[in-house]
């Protein structure tokens, strides 16, 4: 059996077939100097571009590389827990798939994460001067939403730009949309949790895929009154003593 690697990327992708070459390889380029055993899950939401063969293609030619195919189109937060199954590293990294996280934020994510379980990334400073006023005060009503319901105290819920230990992960439930409260998820069950400002690029290829719509924003509202419920049932435990053979 393979020895696991230090670190497992998971990324859901879907129709990002124009993006995932340059991925791959920023990819490798920030963890070269790192000298840290890794390796590369990309789940493709049954996509209908060529995202899937792009990724076969890759798989070919990058050994790092792993990637799985959805029998239908399911969603981000299915892609997503996909590749975390999939996942083999004490340490896993999520991030979007449309080049608009920098995989040359690695290094401080994983600086970070000597002192937290989870590190978020948030694009609120880089975005301060690029985003509408309408979308400014919508992000700004909704963090503060979810400040109030939660006690959620991660500035940018939407970034899925995280580093984290296995074991924050672990027992996690799983469902529709609940990549957007995993920190909140881990915190609730004691995890340190931190933020760092993170790079945010522009789109080059393709459109948004993931977007939140009427519909998607229904469904998060939702979303957050379950996870308020989670919250009211879950008991912290922690095992401090140990005997016999593991």
């Amino acid at each position: 059996m393979q020895t696991p690697p230090d670190i497992s990327f998971a990324l859901p992708a879907h129709n990002e077939a124009g993006n995932l070459p340059a991925l791959v390889e920023q990819i490798e380029a920030a963890m070269a100097p790192l000298g840290r055993s890794y390796e590369i899950i990309v789940t493709d939401d049954r996509s209908t571009d060529d995202t899937w063969s792009v990724l076969t293609g890759l798989a070919a030619t990058h050994p790092r590389l792993r990637a799985l195919r959805l029998e239908r189109n399911a969603g981000q937060s299915a892609a997503m827990f996909a590749a975390l199954y999939a996942a083999r590293g004490a340490i896993i990294v999520t991030m979007d798939t449309d080049l608009q996280n920098d995989p040359a934020d690695l290094p401080k994510f994983f600086a970070a994460l000597e002192n937290a379980d989870c590190v978020c990334g948030t694009r609120q400073a880089k975005r301060q001067g690029g985003d509408s006023w309408g979308k400014a005060v919508t992000s700004t009503l909704a963090n503060a939403i979810r400040a109030a319901v939660l006690g959620d105290t991660v500035s940018d819920a939407g970034c899925s730009y995280r580093v984290f230990r296995r074991e924050a992960i672990i027992g996690i439930p799983f469902f529709k949309g609940v990549h957007r409260f995993l920190p909140i998820l881990m915190s609730f069950r004691g995890a340190r949790v931190v933020e760092i400002p993170i790079n945010h690029r522009g789109r080059t290829y393709g459109q948004s895929h993931y977007g939140l719509g009427l519909l998607a924003r229904k469904a998060a509202v939702l979303d957050m009154l379950g996870v308020r419920w989670l919250k009211s049932r879950m008991v912290r435990f922690k095992v401090n003593e140990r005997a016999g053979r593991e």
